[in-house]
């Protein structure tokens, strides 16, 4: 039997324990016109139910393979709270999942978020979320709902963690990778920046850099630096699904992520090739040398951390390589031949040249 409660205490409330349900359903009202800008077939993308909703059939889908997929921004979001910048970083938390998406042939369809704090800022979670849906316009994909979570005591004060969910569609038969072989060409797209991978050392770098958010970029004057390394994550999904629909040949796309080069290419071959990649041929941003110079980061280790220039890397046979540029340039993307796929008993990937030459 539980004990009385002792009447000289004040009852308590949910608003006690650090959760504001009035900003929760402020926060709703506010993202509720930013929801519904990114409807598309499919999806009437409206939210307050108790799930998101999808109709295939309506998308245009005849025999679709469905693809999920779910990342986060990682450490990157604590540069947001640091710089006090949050309208970026959801466009990050898109770009992660659709992208992985799209390298497998597939059309976002929809996405879904999960946004958690220590204490809810609606003015700031619509910020959050107004980068969410700017991140699904470019994608082509609805958001059709999502979770607050106000956790006081998990996260601190004005702290937050960002969670994505995205899925996405293919026609049978159209899945990638495959056919990758010798001879195929590499056709790396430039990046906009660091994306959001490898921030816990560029964090350690600006610390022992000693400057602060708000100074200049020493890459990049006329941003703060806080600013410039929140440059959000390249969107490649329009100009690949444009691409794949009117260029044959495209056998492999690779996101270039966590592990850069060394880690993502090789999941996206088969055991008989290797990828060569002249390191020359890559347009680095000034962003990674300042990296490099300023953390004193060998080569090998910027290789394997970030993407140094090259978000996206496409095999695509050789007689198909002019039209594949030709298509991703129409479409506004920087795209470079930066290798080809050889002849190799492992997947490994063989570097010549330098990124810094």
């Amino acid at each position: 039997m539980s004990e009385p409660r002792d009447a000289s205490l004040p009852p308590l409330s949910y608003a006690d324990a650090g959760v504001n349900i009035d900003a929760g359903n402020a926060l709703v009202t506010l993202i509720k016109p930013l929801v519904k800008a990114t409807r598309r077939s499919g999806a009437d993308s409206e939210i307050g139910g108790f799930g998101g909703v999808f109709d295939l059939k309506a998308a245009g889908y005849a025999d679709p393979v469905l693809i999920a997929a779910n990342d986060g921004v990682g450490t990157k979001v604590k540069i947001a709270i640091d710089a006090g910048i949050h309208d970026t970083v959801g466009i990050d938390l898109v770009a992660m999942s659709v992208n992985d998406l799209v390298v497998q042939g597939a059309e976002p369809l929809f996405f879904l978020d999960y946004f958690a704090t220590g204490k809810l800022d609606p003015a700031r979670g619509a910020e959050i979320v107004g980068g969410i849906a700017k991140g699904c316009i470019d994608a082509g994909c609805a958001l059709i709902g999502g979770e607050t979570a106000e956790m006081p005591g998990v996260y601190h004060d004005d702290d937050y963690d960002l969670a994505g969910f995205a899925v996405g569609a293919v026609e049978r038969g159209g899945l990638l990778p495959q056919g990758v072989k010798a001879g195929d060409v590499l056709i790396g797209l430039a990046s906009s920046g660091v994306h959001s991978n490898g921030f816990s050392l560029v964090r350690k770098i600006v610390e022992r850099s000693g400057l602060a958010y708000d100074a200049p970029a020493p890459f990049s004057p006329d941003m703060s630096l806080g600013r410039a390394l929140l440059t959000p994550t390249r969107i490649y999904v329009k100009p690949l699904l444009h691409a794949l629909r009117t260029v044959g040949g495209i056998h492999a796309l690779a996101h270039i992520t966590g592990g850069g080069f060394v880690e993502n290419i090789p999941r996206v071959l088969p055991a008989s090739v290797a990828a060569r990649m002249d390191l020359a041929a890559v347009p680095v941003p000034p962003v990674f040398r300042w990296l490099a110079e300023t953390g004193g980061v060998a080569e090998a280790e910027m290789l394997r951390t970030f993407n140094c220039g090259i978000g996206m890397i496409a095999a695509v046979a050789r007689d198909k390589a002019e039209d594949l540029l030709e298509a991703l340039r129409s479409r506004g993307e920087m795209a470079y031949v930066v290798g080809e796929i050889i002849e190799a008993a492992s997947r490994d990937v063989v570097f010549s040249g330098t990124l810094f030459g």
